[in-house]
Parts: C-alpha cells; sequence; structure tokens
C-alpha cells in the first residue's frame, strides 16, 4: 500500500506532518513533500490518522 496526495487539493497546512513526520514534511516554500510513500504496519496509524484529518481529504492510502 502506498499513501497518495491529490497536490491539486492539498493545502500544505501541515497536520499531516504533525500526525505523520516521518511520512510528511512541508518544504522550506510551504509545499508537502512525501518522504516516505510505503504503508507498513510501523506508520500505518500515524497515515490513517492524517487521511482522516485532512481537511480537504487530499490524502488517501492505495493499493500498490
Amino acid at each position: 500500500m502506498k499513501v497518495k496526495v491529490d497536490f491539486d487539493l492539498c493545502e500544505s497546512n501541515a497536520l499531516c506532518e504533525a500526525l505523520a513526520p516521518d511520512t510528511f514534511q512541508l518544504d522550506d516554500d510551504d509545499y508537502l513533500q512525501v518522504l516516505q510513500d510505503d504503508v507498513t504496519d510501523e506508520n500505518r496509524g500515524n497515515i490513517e490518522r492524517a487521511v482522516a484529518s485532512c481537511p480537504r481529504s487530499a490524502i488517501s492510502i492505495v493499493e500498490d
């Protein structure tokens, strides 16, 4: 499974970075970067919370 971000919807408000800092990061220009797109047993909970908290529903988990 992989993390997918719809960058047309993303507002780069950093909620996802706060919930899953190993997966998401805002760069120096305040654009969201996906640091690691693999969903593993270790990061699944944090990524699922980030998906649920995204105000624009820009983040999803997809089959790879």
